[in-house]
């Protein structure tokens, strides 16, 4: 499952990413155990019980970050009820925090954004952390290292003031950079 990043916001939001993990995944069973997960967040199967025929840490990633919006959203806005499909958390999220303070919408802004990073990664897609600068010397080109679950600047300069060891950034932090840098341009627009 390949998304084509093309760089515009409407074909390429958390909400897109979502609703594809969603679908590729209700829709492409797991037919052979390298696709499951014997470690359930919830009960446990032995190794003598058929798997079941989907890709478990997925379905675990899509409901923990349905129930992340959702419970930020309904902190911001307690009336907000709940969105009608899966797809459509983000847009629900939006809607319901339209009118919140600046400081509240930029944490949903970044909640997004690091969203759509974390659903591009679950779907295989690692090249998303490809475009972004890194926090610390601004070069671009950070690269995903799937052991550390975390974005590395493979910069040798970057690296020297750091002991020899690459400098590493959670999603979070790409995310609250991006949406800071927007945040930014937005104003000085206005």
């Amino acid at each position: 499952m390949a998304h084509t990043d093309t760089g515009d916001t409407e074909t390429d939001s958390a909400g897109v990413r979502l609703a594809e993990l969603h679908h590729y995944f209700r829709q492409h069973p797991v037919t052979g155990p390298e696709g499951h997960s014997y470690t359930l967040s919830g009960n446990h199967h032995t190794f003598t019980e058929t798997g079941i025929p989907y890709n478990v840490r997925v379905a675990d990633h899509i409901q923990a970050s349905v129930t992340e919006v959702i419970t930020r959203t309904r902190d911001a806005n307690p009336d907000a009820g709940l969105p009608k499909r899966i797809e459509d958390v983000y847009d629900w999220a939006r809607e319901h925090t339209e009118h919140a303070p600046d400081d509240v919408r930029f944490r949903r802004d970044t909640l997004e954004y690091r969203h759509r990073l974390e659903h591009a990664i679950a779907a295989g897609d690692t090249a998303v952390v490809r475009p972004h600068r890194c926090p610390s010397c601004g070069t671009l080109g950070l690269h995903w290292n799937t052991d550390r679950q975390r974005a590395v600047c493979l910069n040798l300069h970057c690296a020297r003031t750091n002991q020899g060891i690459s400098r590493s950034w959670t999603l979070g932090r790409l995310a609250f950079e991006r949406t800071a840098t927007e945040k930014t341009l937005r104003e000085c627009a206005t």
